[in-house]
């Protein structure tokens, strides 16, 4: 949050008594943010439901920029900035009000243990016992490296872990030491969960700013509130599965939603502030017609297409629930269920 606030002060703080003036807001924002507790991400799950959460407004205070505020709403920078186009992320304004997106449609993957959806930048936990998710924005290989995919487990759990840098890192920084211990700059932050995958990690950081982009050399980084939390919660040998799904279609309460996120180079693009490249995304239709089933008829096609061009990430609805009593007939005629009708939060 420190760094966050000093690019501001570089931007809008030229003159001495501006500077002045920008780094008393800064304190200022700093309290306030310590006694403003953190959205959570917790929502009660019934049985087939794979969305949750809910599109929120925001309106932004002086001072705000919106990495600070991406990880008071447990969301990626990423995703906050292309649910805001066109809002300067640095300078977004105060009064202004903002896209927080906050609705998640979640990976075609069992509901078991955590499920790591690359795509999307985002974690899932969904605790023993069923009937409720966890989820938590995550900083994801650059590009050239990658996360495996497949499904491993938890072997063991670290609180202040040392960082062995590898030896592709150190040839990349040779500068570094043979072993980084616990402390603020250590890139491992406070807690790791060690997977069975050799020197891949669930992690925390020491440079919250890079969650919701490509910042590592494949292993998972979390907020440092999340990190903690997932520590606490997750045991030694939980499953993990990791996935690779651009986009992803479910029913919500009132229709059909898919979500498209940015690929990789894109995420990169913007983390420069640049405008991202077009890249349409690959095979979306078929995401939505499995999702669809028999209703592929209601779907708004056009819509689909324009959010496989866009990728902003954001929920899109591209088809309405279909009434209770069409959804009857069908059933009396034996053709097919309806979707089934969740509620989320």
């Amino acid at each position: 949050m420190i760094r966050a606030f000093s690019r501001v002060s570089k931007r809008v703080c030229t003159a001495g008594g501006q500077w002045r003036r920008g780094y008393a807001i800064a304190i200022a924002l700093l309290a306030a943010w310590a006694a403003f507790p953190a959205a959570a991400a917790e929502y009660p799950l019934a049985p087939d439901q794979n969305v949750v959460g809910e599109i929120r407004r925001y309106t932004v205070k002086e001072g705000e920029v919106f990495a600070d505020i991406a990880r008071h709403f447990d969301i990626g920078y990423t995703a906050l900035v292309t649910a805001n186009p066109g809002v300067d992320p640095w300078l977004p304004g105060a009064g202004r009000e903002i896209t927080i997106p906050a609705l998640h449609v979640m990976p075609d993957a069992p509901h078991q243990g955590v499920v790591i959806n690359l795509a999307q930048w985002r974690l899932f936990y969904f605790p023993p016992g069923g009937g409720r998710v966890e989820t938590f924005p995550l900083g994801l290989g650059v590009i050239g490296r990658k996360t495996p995919l497949g499904v491993t487990r938890v072997v063991s759990k670290e609180a202040n872990p040392a960082w062995y840098p590898p030896a592709s890192i150190r040839a990349e920084r040779p500068e570094l030491p043979g072993v980084v211990p616990a402390g603020p700059d250590n890139p491992l932050g406070a807690y790791a969960l060690h997977l069975g995958w050799a020197s891949y990690l669930i992690h925390g950081t020491n440079k919250p700013d890079g969650v919701g982009r490509n910042v590592s050399h494949g292993c998972i980084r979390l907020y440092p509130e999340d990190i903690e939390r997932v520590f606490n919660v997750v045991g030694v040998g939980t499953p993990v599965r990791a996935v690779d799904e651009p986009a992803t279609a479910a029913w919500g309460p009132d229709g059909l939603y898919v979500q498209v996120y940015p690929s990789k180079s894109q995420v990169e693009e913007i983390s420069i502030d640049r405008r991202p490249t077009p890249e349409p995304a690959q095979g979306v239709e078929a995401v939505v017609r499995r999702a669809a089933d028999h209703y592929a008829e209601t779907v708004d096609w056009n819509a689909v297409a324009q959010a496989a061009r866009q990728r902003t990430g954001m929920p899109v609805r591209v088809a309405p629930r279909p009434p209770a009593s069409v959804a009857a007939e069908r059933l009396t005629d034996g053709l097919y269920d309806p979707p089934p009708l969740r509620r989320f939060r």
